[in-house]
């Protein structure tokens, strides 16, 4: 082997920057160059939208799959300031053409929908097309992007028909290949995002077949509780018809907490928990859940002489049997085990989460005693045969 072929130094460093290195290696910003790339890309574009909404600013995000390969989304906010200030944050061709520093978890106001916190930037570099177009006080205003560089300078169009930011792509085909948008899985995660924050409005619409136009909206009014009732209509009748529901504020984990579960027949056990309406794969959250599960039911139980004295306290990792449950916590500083952020951790959330559901599940089960009665039992029952 030649000593050239085994030289080594800085000539030999390629340094990439910008849109260059997405482009580069475009699954470290987006997870894939498949369909679940191109769902993030979406997520990317509509972060700062479904912000404007939570804030205030705006009270609707528009998705739209276009005819011709491209999403567009929307809001009816004030519209993206046209040159960066203070007051406002970045102008336009800022937000399009330069990497941000990346999000964190966020405090309980914002839903990072983003995967690493880069934005319309990340999406405006993979991208064989990219139009923006801002209507701000009283002005339209319009680019176009290829590739992540501008074809032309932001320029004005007339006056604007109210307010609001509207960015179009089309994702590069020579990255993404035949790859397609799956409505599905964007309605999945539009859904969730509005059960979880009662004041988002959210619309997908695919237009992309003619002759089977699909559109659906998101809002909720009853939170985690309509939650959990869509998702046993998806799945099992219920025998127990009513949600037990708890919404609180506990300033030891500087956050607020929102529970809702309902008994069914099922022997299959669902607890989807979500952290800063992030989807969670586990954390202190769902262990506080399940501890006060137990505790409630086993303090019933015991009352009702449905346990003796001589038998153990249920178990509460395996109290998850026959219930759907949602667990959802958000933080001002939420403090996530490693970098995926879906194993939540906090000194004081299990505890807090613990309290809360066992205290009032504890009432319902003492105001429902025929209901309770049924579903303890069946519980207790279960425990004794594993």
């Amino acid at each position: 082997m030649s000593d050239d072929i085994n030289a080594y130094d800085a000539s030999r460093i390629q340094v990439l920057e910008g849109w260059q290195a997405v482009r580069k290696r475009p699954g470290m910003f987006v997870g894939s160059i498949a369909e679940r790339g191109l769902r993030q890309m979406v997520f990317e574009v509509a972060d700062r939208a479904v912000g404007e909404v939570l804030a205030g600013r705006a009270t609707r995000v528009d998705v739209t799959l276009t005819p011709d390969g491209g999403v567009r989304v929307g809001d009816d906010g004030p519209g993206v300031p046209i040159e960066e200030t203070a007051d406002s944050g970045p102008g336009l061709e800022d937000l399009l053409t330069r990497m941000r520093s990346g999000a964190g978890a966020g405090d309980r106001r914002t839903v990072p929908l983003g995967l690493c916190g880069v934005g319309p930037f990340v999406v405006n570099a993979l991208s064989s097309r990219l139009t923006a177009e801002v209507r701000r006080e009283g002005v339209r205003w319009v680019q176009e992007y290829g590739r992540g560089v501008a074809i032309a300078p932001l320029t004005e169009q007339g006056p604007a028909t109210g307010s609001g930011t509207t960015i179009t792509f089309w994702p590069d085909s020579e990255i993404f290949g035949e790859a397609e948008f799956s409505f599905t899985e964007l309605a999945h995660r539009f859904r969730e995002l509005a059960f979880l924050n009662r004041d988002l409005e959210v619309t997908l619409t695919d237009q992309r077949r003619s002759s089977r136009p699909q559109s659906d909206r998101f809002r909720s009014t009853g939170g985690a509780r309509d939650f959990v009732a869509f998702l046993d209509c998806q799945a099992t009748a219920s025998d127990e018809p009513d949600v037990i529901h708890v919404e609180q504020e506990d300033p030891r984990m500087a956050g607020t907490l929102e529970v809702a579960l309902r008994w069914h027949d099922s022997g299959e056990g669902r607890v989807h928990g979500f952290a800063n309406s992030r989807p969670t794969a586990g954390g202190t959250h769902e262990q506080g859940f399940r501890d006060g599960l137990a505790a409630a039911v086993s303090t019933y139980a015991r009352k009702r002489r449905l346990l003796t004295g001589a038998d153990p306290d249920l178990d509460p990792e395996r109290m998850g049997a026959g219930i759907t449950a949602v667990v959802s916590v958000k933080l001002d500083d939420p403090e996530f085990h490693g970098p995926t952020r879906e194993m939540l951790g906090g000194r004081f959330v299990r505890s807090c989460v613990d309290q809360a559901v066992r205290e009032h599940l504890g009432r319902w089960l003492e105001e429902h005693p025929e209901r309770a009665a049924t579903i303890i039992g069946r519980v207790v029952r279960a425990a004794h045969r594993t």
